[in-house]
């Protein structure tokens, strides 16, 4: 019987250690089946090995993998770029918006909790992490990546009706529930089409998240510039419906933009289900039609044939959908110790950078202004140079993730987290508007090296018949972490030091967990 430590393999050369075992008299060789022939390289270079627990769904998974990879890149992988890049802009948007309309919107309603949109934003994006992730590993991939991006879209034109406080706050967690599974989605429907030397680019994919303030900020700087469309909310008492139809505006342009977004998801690319779902539901036949399909379509050698998938045997991991499938696929991602540690290792990042990076813009402005410095937090060219440096950040992970000199993602993640520990504790320097803005961003910059590699790195190590549920979680990690910050923004005393050393620590500790991860995706197929 294979022991927790056999099960642990990571293949750096899958056929190197298939020979091992073999000459040791382990059980592998009746789990390789005939169809890889000679073929040593049709066995090299996975992330790691599902051989002792699901002997068929591993040389399946190696067979697709190298069919995904004989396909190369396409124009079906250039538009799903794009349409998965609609996600994470539909995530971010929601977010952002919230957060601009809160004043206006504040001064109409006069909410007794002025911070009750940041709760119902990041509540709903908590809830829908893990539902849209959850049902993505259960019902598959094409329904929720479909469905959930209309369902943000509607109830974001809907907020914009909204008559109170507590109705607005209800659409907005409605439409942050549907966009809240977009990054979950969006990397996992990604990842399981990509050839393995174009895995780098899940990362690039992050740099739409950066694009889309910049949709909000088309509309309110006209539209809140005007007297006509925003009321003066120094007054309170003189703002009224009618009077202060701007952020009700944005929220019907932006609902408007991902609608667009949505039926673009449906009308372009005609997303069928992932050949890698497919796999663990032992479909082998749609599998085989899906990826010749796509070779067909743009004229590229596809050798899979259905004969090769039944040669590999019945796989044993395949489920019915059903209410308790979620608990199956959520001890599925602990299902050898190495798995384990590295499926734990994800989350607690999340939970790191999901209470690290809010704590920065909630307190150092306050904390600065505390102590006299003059930091126009918040100005117009602070915001356009972070989300600048933010796209930046994203792409310039990518490359550090590609590069042969630079190729362990890991370690990118490293260098992001104490750079951006050391611009932090530069910060607390800072005593004019020029120094802030340039602290801030050279911050935005080196932190999102970290986040975007984070979100690269996770789906790519987490295995393919439970990416969904282990995303879906790390992400929910991250909103509850959201949910802490925006809590304590709202009790905690600014006057002290303490929330510096605190963010100090968080990223001191996010450089340590990223040394610690087992796993190293680069140049490897994910599983």
């Amino acid at each position: 019987m294979a022991t927790m430590q056999d099960k642990d393999v990571m293949l750096t050369h899958g056929h190197d250690v298939e020979r091992s075992s073999l000459e040791k008299g382990g059980k592998r060789r009746s789990s390789l089946p005939a169809a890889f022939g000679n073929d040593t390289n049709a066995i090299e270079g996975q992330l790691f090995s599902m051989n002792d627990l699901d002997p068929a769904l591993d040389a399946k998974m190696r067979l697709v993998n190298n069919a995904i990879n004989q396909i190369g890149w396409t124009n079906f992988h250039t538009k799903l770029f794009c349409l998965n890049g609609f996600g994470y802009m539909a995530d971010s948007l929601i977010l952002v918006i919230q957060s601009v309309i809160a004043g206006q919107a504040g001064a109409e309603f006069q909410p007794s909790f002025a911070n009750g949109l940041t709760f119902a934003s990041y509540a709903g994006m908590l809830v829908g992490a893990l539902f849209w992730g959850g049902s993505a590993d259960i019902i598959g991939r094409k329904f929720a990546f479909n469905v959930s991006l209309f369902l943000s879209a509607i109830f974001a034109i809907i907020a914009g009706a909204s008559p109170n406080w507590i109705v607005l706050g209800l659409f907005v967690s409605i439409a942050a529930f549907g966009a809240g599974g977009n990054l979950v989605l969006d990397t996992t429907v990604f990842l399981e089409y990509l050839p393995a030397n174009k895995q780098y680019l899940v990362t690039t994919l992050a740099a739409w998240w950066g694009l889309a303030p910049l949709f909000p900020a088309a509309f309110a700087w006209p539209l809140f510039s005007d007297s006509r469309f925003a009321c003066n909310i120094d007054e309170p008492s003189t703002c009224t419906r009618a009077n202060n139809q701007g952020w009700r505006y944005i929220w019907y342009g932006c609902g408007g933009l991902i609608l667009l977004m949505s039926i673009a998801r449906i009308t372009v690319i005609r997303l069928k289900e992932t050949p890698k779902f497919l796999l663990g539901q032992g479909k082998d036949a749609e599998v085989v039609e899906n990826l010749q399909g796509i070779a067909k379509r743009y004229n590229r050698q596809c050798d899979l044939t259905l004969e090769q998938l039944a040669a590999c045997g019945t796989v044993t991991s395949a489920h019915r959908s059903g209410v308790q499938e979620f608990m199956i696929h959520f001890r599925g991602l602990f299902a050898t110790r190495k798995l384990g540690i590295s499926t734990s290792l994800i989350w607690f990042s999340w939970t790191l950078i999901g209470l690290a990076y809010p704590l920065f813009y909630v307190f150092l402005p306050q904390y600065l202004r505390a102590r006299g410095a003059n930091t126009g937090a918040g100005s117009p060219n602070e915001v356009g140079c972070a989300r600048h440096d933010l796209v930046e950040g994203e792409f310039a992970s990518s490359a550090s993730s590609q590069s042969k000199a630079n190729s362990l993602k890991r370690y990118t993640m490293v260098v992001g987290a104490l750079v951006t520990m050391v611009f932090f504790f530069a910060y607390t320097a800072v005593r004019t508007h020029a120094a802030n803005l340039g602290f801030t961003c050279a911050i935005y910059f080196t932190v999102n090296v970290y986040y975007g590699t984070l979100y690269a790195y996770s789906p790519e190590v987490l295995p393919s018949a439970h990416r969904g549920t282990g995303n879906g979680i790390a992400i929910a990690c991250n909103r509850v972490m959201g949910l802490v910050s925006a809590a304590v923004a709202t009790s905690a005393n600014t006057a002290t030091s303490a929330p510096i050393y605190i963010c100090a620590v968080l990223y001191i500790v996010m450089a340590i967990v990223a040394v610690l991860m087992p796993f190293e995706p680069y140049g490897k197929n994910s599983m």
